[in-house]
């Protein structure tokens, strides 16, 4: 399993995983699913989802990006949506499965992350937000 070295392993401050420490050995890697967002979703789920894509687009731009570490919980919000198979056919229980930023369906989504004068989130070298 690839480890992406520096990128965020949470949301600061919240329970919100982005990153996972170990492969699961025994099982192997979790699903990634479309998960449904709802209107209704509370703010900490949005800003969660917010900054996740911002470590997308930092970290990976438009460039296809390995599974990896990721988080199948947090990818499964964006998937099927902002976040793509990028190759055919796609295994989404494997850990080398690729993945692609939509750049148009991220930017419709997340317009505050992709605008030009974005706010911009802050992490350290550990890869966690800072408060700025």
């Amino acid at each position: 399993m690839l480890k992406h070295r520096g990128f965020p392993g949470r949301l600061p401050g919240t329970d919100f995983q982005f990153t996972i420490r170990r492969a699961n050995l025994k099982e192997g890697a979790t699903k990634i699913i479309r998960r449904e967002r709802f209107r209704d979703r509370k703010a900490p789920d949005r800003r969660a989802d917010e900054a996740f894509m911002a470590a997308l687009w930092r970290q990976f731009g438009e460039e296809p990006f390995e599974r990896g570490n990721l988080d199948a919980g947090r990818l499964s919000w964006l998937f099927g949506r902002e976040v793509v198979p990028a190759e055919d056919p796609f295994d989404p229980c494997s850990y080398d499965a690729l993945l692609r930023i939509d750049l148009k369906r991220a930017e419709a989504a997340f317009p505050s992350v992709f605008a030009p004068d974005a706010e911009e989130f802050f992490f350290d070298e550990d890869g966690e937000e800072d408060e700025a």
